[in-house]
């Protein structure tokens, strides 16, 4: 399994943005995917997971704000809106336990 994550970038305080993971190989019995971030100096996190193409869970610090999602090619998105400056983070895409390498989002006030 392959995860390439992508649409990190650097925005102000109440932008938003819309990270993508596209999966290629074998991820067909794959049913609980997430995204997962870490700032500098501390430990990763899960920003939101979804399990079955729609159950989801939200930490707390996005809920509102954050909306996972999975598309037909099971392509995995995060659109982040309402960013604050504590949304700044190396964010990955995590299917099944298999990571994606990481995509810079910086969110300055």
């Amino acid at each position: 399994v392959q995860l390439q994550a992508s649409g990190g970038g650097s925005v102000q305080t109440g932008g938003s943005l819309r990270l993508s993971c596209a999966a290629s190989g074998s991820i067909f019995s794959i049913n609980l995917m997430g995204w997962y971030r870490q700032a500098p100096g501390k430990q990763r996190e899960l920003v939101a997971s979804i399990r079955s193409g729609s159950s989801t869970i939200y930490a707390d610090s996005v809920k509102g704000r954050f909306t996972i999602s999975i598309d037909a090619k099971n392509t995995m998105y995060l659109q982040m809106n309402s960013l604050k400056p504590e949304d700044t983070a190396v964010y990955y895409c995590c299917y099944g336990g298999y990571w994606g390498r990481g995509t810079l989002v910086t969110v300055s006030s």
